[in-house]
């Protein structure tokens, strides 16, 4: 058992050391397969350290892109513009990586670097392959993603590998493009079932080692590929993020700012787990527009900005009513459909049909609104009519379509408010089940309160 001075923790400690087996370590006390995975503790807690700065990171380009139709270039372009209009100069959202495979792909990586953004800088995304690398060379990008998957699941059954096998090939290519002077940044695949102490840090270690002889980077991107990844305290590796995160830089030595978490959504935990990986050490979140990726999803990347308004206080520059303008791009010029309730982008997030709920909003939208919707994101808070909604839900109907406030505010006792929760609860006694939409309630206004027609003509002009 090898010991070395631990310059994070200032103290002699064991050094992890590389186990290559026979047979691949499936931990199936954890994943059986034919039953659902298991929630396994160890007790340990791990401390928190969350970095100095705080970064997003954005894939849309490239695992966003697999589990929809590929974007044309101008709609990477789009997309591209409104990441940098986001930004807002910050250097928060701070990389965006492409894939380079087809003429498409290369052609929007061009169009996208002839824009001069310093951020979101550009980045790829490539197999542990030396004729991929030199698509990266070719293209003139000065960091690239690596596929270094690091569990049995991937060496042995995907790659049919032995662990020193992979383990070569990959420090070949991670050498190859440091010697080309390209920053590589490896993507730990699949690293929430994989054998920590036995591959993954002594992997680390050597790949620490070659960005110490280059006097380069090696980055590491900690790759949550089935979301099984888990914040709980006390929660047994590999399933979790706390001990992935503190491992990784206090025995794998690697610096906060080099390291980047990819999470995705299968167990509900995308947001969570990234938001756990900033708190124990890793300066970066790896994200996507709308959180659209592989089978569940990634991280939004929208989620992950609020995340960080409110670890820090502020926003750090960024603008964040363009997280509207996504939304409505994605839903009005490529036809994605994003449900109605999905927060901060979804048309419904803020709606309410509930008539108590309305009766608050009235009074003072503080009350039910998560936040000033209108002044951050530009939505105002909406209210949503059906048979439940009661006086005070028209009532708030009318003054939020409208914008009436104060003495122009439209009162729940007002008997025009009633005569059209008449009309709505006849609809619904004549067997509706539908939700009373804004053309409807928007004629009905008019025929109650002719003098608003004029106040919604303006509004459109």
């Amino acid at each position: 058992m090898n010991v070395k001075f631990n310059k994070y923790s200032k103290m002699m400690e064991i050094e992890f050391q590389f186990r290559d087996v026979q047979d691949p370590n499936l931990f199936r006390n954890i994943f059986p397969y034919n039953e659902v995975p298991r929630l396994v503790f160890n007790h340990r807690v791990v401390p928190m350290n969350i970095p100095e700065k705080l970064y997003i990171t954005d894939t849309t380009f490239r695992d966003g892109q697999q589990s929809r139709s590929p974007y044309t270039v101008e709609e990477i372009s789009k997309l591209f513009d409104l990441l940098h209009k986001l930004d807002n100069g910050s250097g928060i959202i701070k990389q965006s990586e492409f894939f380079l495979y087809s003429k498409v792909d290369r052609e929007a990586v061009v169009k996208c670097m002839e824009k001069g953004y310093d951020y979101p800088q550009i980045t790829s995304w490539i197999r542990a392959k030396k004729e991929d690398f030199q698509l990266v060379k070719d293209m003139g990008i000065k960091e690239t993603g690596i596929l270094v998957s690091c569990s049995d699941y991937h060496i042995f059954k995907k790659l049919k590998m032995t662990r020193s096998q992979a383990m070569e090939q990959y420090l070949g290519i991670v050498s190859a493009a440091l010697d080309a002077g390209i920053v590589p940044r490896c993507h730990l695949e699949d690293i929430t079932r994989a054998d920590f102490y036995g591959f993954v840090l002594p992997f680390v270690n050597r790949l620490m080692e070659l960005s110490r002889q280059a006097g380069l980077p090696v980055k590491i991107r900690a790759c949550d590929t089935l979301g099984l990844g888990v914040s709980i305290p006390g929660v047994a590796l590999p399933r979790s993020v706390p001990q992935i995160i503190y491992g990784l830089v206090n025995y794998g030595e690697v610096p906060s700012e080099w390291l980047e978490w990819h999470g995705h959504n299968d167990f509900y935990r995308a947001v969570t787990n990234s938001t756990t990986a900033w708190l124990y050490g890793a300066a970066n979140v790896n994200t996507s527009l709308l959180g659209i990726g592989e089978r569940t999803g990634n991280t939004p990347l929208e989620a992950m900005v609020m995340e960080y308004v409110q670890l820090r206080g502020d926003t750090g520059g960024m603008d964040l009513r363009v997280i509207t303008e996504i939304a409505e791009y994605f839903e009005n010029e490529l036809n994605y459909e994003i449900p109605p309730r999905t927060p901060f982008v979804g048309r419904a997030f803020n709606a309410t049909r509930a008539g108590i709920h309305a009766d608050g909003l009235l009074k003072d939208e503080e009350i039910y609104n998560i936040f000033d919707t209108t002044k951050i994101l530009g939505r105002p808070p909406v209210v949503v009519i059906d048979a439940h909604s009661g006086l005070a839900g028209v009532a708030a109907w009318i003054n939020s379509y409208f914008h009436l406030k104060g003495d122009m505010a439209i009162d729940k006792k007002d008997e025009r408010v009633a005569r059209i929760k008449a009309w709505i609860d006849k609809e619904y006694e004549n067997g509706r089940t539908t939700v009373i939409g804004d053309s409807e309630m928007e004629q009905l206004a008019k025929k109650y309160f002719p003098e608003l027609l004029s106040l919604r003509q303006s509004r459109v002009e």
